[in-house]
């Protein structure tokens, strides 16, 4: 399942307060900032999704997520790989490389995660 880009924005602010209630997340927005009901409706809608729950406290509701970061990331970066890249690695990899104007210094630290990485596998 996928999260909306509004859904996405607002599941930025809960992943960055972990916890939260309604007016923490609307003040988290830029101006303008939404109508409460729109953010109420994103909310119900994340929660039906199953990337967030909330407990009750008296009339208030105090948001949490249900889904890491890393995991909806990874996920999408996967399936990025999966639909772009002919699901290889080494594709986006090379993309990736050549298309973001990456610095001999950030090569030189993705080489150093790569070997780290290979290290790990080997173990």
């Amino acid at each position: 399942m996928r999260l909306s880009k509004a859904e996405e924005q607002l599941m930025q602010f809960l992943w960055k307060r972990n916890k939260a209630f309604m007016k923490d997340l609307l003040h988290d927005f830029p101006d303008p900032k939404p109508a409460t009901t729109t953010v109420a409706t994103l909310l119900k809608r994340m929660s039906d999704k199953g990337f967030i729950d909330y407990t009750t406290m008296g009339k208030s509701r105090e948001y949490f997520p249900l889904v890491k970061k890393s995991d909806y990331f990874s996920k999408h970066v996967n399936g990025l790989i999966k639909n772009f890249f002919n699901n290889s690695a080494s594709q986006f990899a090379s993309f990736f490389t050549k298309e973001t104007d990456l610095s001999n210094e950030e090569l030189e630290e993705l080489r150093k995660i790569i070997d780290q990485q290979i290290k790990e596998n080997k173990k």
